[in-house]
C-alpha cells in the first residue's frame, strides 16, 4: 500500500514540556474518560432500540408493511441530517457546547418514555393511532440524536486530538458494547419473549440516555473566544437560514476531498437503507421467531466490539482513511451473506441467520470513520459542525428512495435489491480508496 503502512504516531513532546502543555495533555485525558463514559451509557441505551433489529420489529408489531418498514430509514437519516444542517452554525458559534449535549441527551430519553408511557393503552385501543405515534416519536428522536451526533462531533473534535480518537472509540465501543450484551441477556431477552414487552424496552433506553446525559456536566471545556467561529447569530432566521446555505456551498465549492467523502457517504447509505429489511426476510422467509432477535442484536454488538479492537488503533497510528476504506468495503458483504443464505434450505438458513449480523456490526463504525474524516479534514475547529453536518446530509440524500426499496422488496423480491445495494457499497469503497490522509497532507505542510 506504499504510504498506507506508515505510522502516523504524534511526536512525543521534548523533555522540556511546558507546565501548559501538561495540563493540556491532563485536561484532554480527563475530557476523553467523561466522553468515553458517555459513549458507553449511550452504547448500552442503543441495543433496546438497535435500528436494525429492534425498531422494524416494533413496527412490524403493530403493522407488517414493507412501505411503511421502508420510512424508518427516511425518517432516521433525514433527521438526522437535515436538522444538523440547519444548527451547525448555531453550534459552531456556542462558546461551551457541552449544555447542547447534555439537553440532547435528554431529549432522546424523552422521546423513548413518550413510548414507554402510551404503548400499552394504543395497543390495546388504538393500533393505528400507535403505528402512527411511533412514526412521529421515531421522526422527533431522529431529529434530536442528529443534533445530537453534530454537538458530540464538534465537542470531540474541540477536547481530543485526531491521534487519541481511535482510541476513545475502542475504549467506548469494546467497553460498550460488553455491558450493552450483557444488558441484553439480562434484560433485552425476558422482555422480548413476553410478548408485550416493548414498553419495559423503552423506559430502560430512556433510563440509560438519561443516565448518558451526567456525564458531559464533567468536561472540562474552555470557552470558545467570540471572534473564533464563524457567521453571525443576528439577523432574521430565514437570514441565518440563507447565509448557512451560501457558506455549506463556498465550503463543498471550495473542498473536492469533502465532495468525494460525502460521495462515499451516499453509497455507503445503501447499507442503512437495507437494514429493516434483514429481520424481516428472516420472519417472513425463513420462518424465524421472536427469540432469534436477541441473539442477532448480541451478535452485532459483539462484532463492533471485536473490530473497534483493530480499527481504533490502526486509525490512531496509520490514518484514517484506510480503515474507513475497509469498514465499507467489508459493509457490502452483509446483503450478500443474506443472499446466500436465501439459496439454502429454510432450517438450515435460518440457523446461521446470525452471520448476517457480524459485518453488520461494522456500521457503527463506520459512521464514525466518516464523522472522524470529516472532523480531520475540516482546516479549522470552527468549521467542524459544517463539515460533519455536509457529510450526514451526503448520507441522508439516497434516502428519498428508501421507499422505493421496501416496495421493490414487496414487488421483486429480496434477493435483487440486495445484490444491487451490495455493488453501491462496493462502489463507495472504491471511491475512499482514491482519499487523500488529512494528517499526513497536514504534515507536509
Amino acid at each position: 500500500m506504499g504510504d498506507d503502512t506508515t505510522d502516523l504516531d504524534p511526536i512525543p513532546p521534548p523533555a522540556g514540556t511546558t507546565t501548559a502543555a501538561l495540563d493540556d495533555a491532563g485536561r484532554e485525558s480527563r475530557n476523553t474518560f467523561w466522553i468515553e463514559c458517555y459513549q458507553i451509557a449511550v452504547r448500552v441505551g442503543w441495543i433496546f432500540k438497535t435500528e436494525t433489529i429492534i425498531m422494524p420489529a416494533v413496527l412490524d408489531a403493530v403493522v407488517d408493511s414493507g412501505f411503511l418498514r421502508g420510512l424508518l430509514p427516511v425518517l432516521n437519516r433525514g433527521g438526522q441530517s437535515v436538522p444538523p444542517l440547519l444548527v451547525a452554525g448555531a453550534v459552531a458559534r456556542r462558546p461551551r457546547k457541552k449544555w447542547s449535549l447534555v439537553a440532547t441527551s435528554l431529549g432522546m430519553a424523552a422521546c423513548f418514555a413518550v413510548l414507554a408511557v402510551a404503548w400499552r393503552p394504543l395497543q390495546a385501543a388504538r393500533p393505528d393511532l400507535l403505528a402512527l405515534l411511533f412514526l412521529v416519536v421515531y421522526a422527533t428522536f431522529s431529529a434530536v440524536i442528529g443534533v445530537n451526533q453534530l454537538v458530540f462531533a464538534a465537542l470531540q473534535g474541540k477536547l481530543v486530538s485526531p491521534g487519541h480518537r481511535g482510541r476513545a472509540m475502542v475504549v467506548s465501543v469494546a467497553v460498550g458494547s460488553v455491558l450493552a450484551i450483557a444488558a441484553a441477556i439480562a434484560l433485552l431477552g425476558p422482555w422480548l419473549a413476553e410478548g408485550d414487552g416493548f414498553p419495559k424496552i423503552f423506559a430502560a433506553t430512556a433510563a440509560f440516555f438519561a443516565v448518558a446525559a451526567v456525564a458531559p456536566v464533567f468536561l472540562d471545556e474552555p470557552a470558545d473566544s467570540p471572534g473564533s467561529t464563524p457567521g453571525s447569530s443576528r439577523g432574521s432566521l430565514g437570514h441565518r437560514c440563507a447565509a448557512g446555505v451560501a457558506a455549506w456551498r463556498e465550503t463543498v465549492a471550495g473542498d473536492p476531498v469533502l465532495v468525494r467523502l460525502a460521495a462515499v457517504a451516499a453509497c455507503f447509505s445503501a447499507v442503512l437503507m437495507m437494514f429493516p429489511h434483514y429481520q424481516a426476510f428472516a420472519r417472513d422467509r425463513l420462518g424465524s421467531g421472536a427469540g432469534s432477535l436477541l441473539a442477532w442484536v448480541c451478535t452485532q454488538n459483539a462484532a463492533t466490539g471485536l473490530a473497534s479492537l483493530v480499527a481504533g488503533p490502526v486509525s490512531d497510528r496509520r490514518g484514517t482513511r484506510i480503515v474507513l476504506v475497509w469498514l465499507v468495503a467489508l459493509s457490502a458483504v452483509t446483503p450478500l451473506v443474506v443472499t446466500a443464505l436465501s439459496l439454502l434450505p429454510h432450517a438450515t438458513a435460518v440457523t446461521w441467520f446470525w452471520i448476517v449480523y457480524v459485518p453488520l456490526g461494522l456500521n457503527p463504525l463506520s459512521l464514525k470513520l466518516l464523522t472522524n474524516y470529516a472532523l480531520e479534514l475540516a482546516p479549522a475547529a470552527a468549521e467542524h459542525p459544517r463539515y460533519v453536518s455536509i457529510v450526514g446530509a451526503a448520507l441522508a440524500a439516497p434516502f428519498l428512495l428508501s421507499p422505493l426499496v421496501g416496495l421493490a422488496v414487496d414487488g421483486i423480491g429480496f434477493r435483487p435489491v440486495f445484490v444491487l445495494g451490495a455493488l453501491v457499497i462496493l462502489a463507495g469503497a472504491v471511491i475512499a480508496a482514491g482519499l487523500p490522509e488529512p494528517r499526513r497532507a497536514r504534515r507536509r505542510h
